[in-house]
């Protein structure tokens, strides 16, 4: 091995130690049976599971975590399939400003976003309602969406789109049965960095949120204010637990769509 494949070794096993080491404290404290953050453990247990779900205010955070971030998925799917079929099937002028319109919840930061959403749902009487934040997180979830789908459909064949026309298929017709099962695995890539992006919010819930719509996030925000228990990492740890099963799913679906491309051998 030469010095500097040995060096990137080095270097990136050094960047992942220092992306994976926090886990490693949260997960174990998770399982304490003690009061205090501090090792050694005093003991293992499920204690502050329990705890989690014995308590109405992290039950009802979760809840709404998961209907929020399911919802904000569902709409976040549908817009940001269409804006991304529309860019791809119709020269449209000043695509790339559109685009770029359409990607900029990604790089603006999401306190900005919150202002701005403050103050454009104050007349609308959309602040501190679920449905105000389903639109929020839709809102910073479909560019992920738009991302996807647009990859994937840059491999997509247009003449079985004519093909479908041809045999009298319909616009809605050639989507649901020649386009959309093509394309499938990006729209659920898509979807689940749509809904991890709501998982993961905050900034916005700060904002937005009124006591009943409280998430996950805020919730653990709240905690780390109030008094630092040890339920906070047992959230912690689910939501670590479940980011890295979407990022398995997601892994899955990508190698489905590469065989699915793969050449096909010709018979000898």
């Amino acid at each position: 091995m030469s010095a500097i494949r040995l060096g990137w070794w080095v270097v990136s096993l050094a960047v992942v130690v220092f992306l994976v080491a926090p886990l490693g404290v949260i997960i174990p404290l998770s399982f304490s049976e003690g009061s205090f953050l501090h090792f050694p453990l005093p003991g293992v247990g499920l204690r502050w599971y329990r705890a989690l779900f014995a308590s109405e205010f992290w039950l009802a955070a979760l809840w709404n975590s998961l209907g929020i971030g399911l919802a904000a998925t569902a709409l976040a799917t549908a817009l940001g399939t269409l804006a991304a079929i529309g860019l791809w099937r119709a020269a449209i002028p000043g695509s790339a400003a559109i685009m770029a319109i359409l990607l900029s919840p990604m790089v603006v930061p999401s306190i900005i976003t919150a202002v701005a959403l403050t103050f454009a749902y104050a007349p609308l009487g959309l602040a501190s309602t679920h449905a105000g934040l389903v639109i929020a997180h839709a809102l910073l979830a479909s560019p992920f969406v738009v991302v996807t789908v647009g990859a994937t459909l840059s491999q997509f064949d247009r003449t079985l789109l004519r093909a479908a026309a041809a045999c009298g298929a319909g616009p809605v017709a050639a989507f649901l049965r020649v386009m959309l099962p093509i394309i499938l695995p990006g729209v659920v890539a898509g979807a689940v960095f749509a809904f991890a992006t709501s998982l993961d919010e905050s900034v916005v819930v700060l904002f937005l949120a009124g006591p009943s719509q409280r998430t996950l996030p805020r919730q653990m925000f709240a905690g780390l204010k109030d008094t630092i228990e040890l339920t906070i990492l047992a959230a912690a740890t689910m939501l670590t637990l479940l980011s890295l099963v979407l990022m398995v799913l997601v892994r899955v679906l990508s190698a489905r769509t590469a065989r699915a491309r793969a050449p096909v051998p010709e018979a000898a």
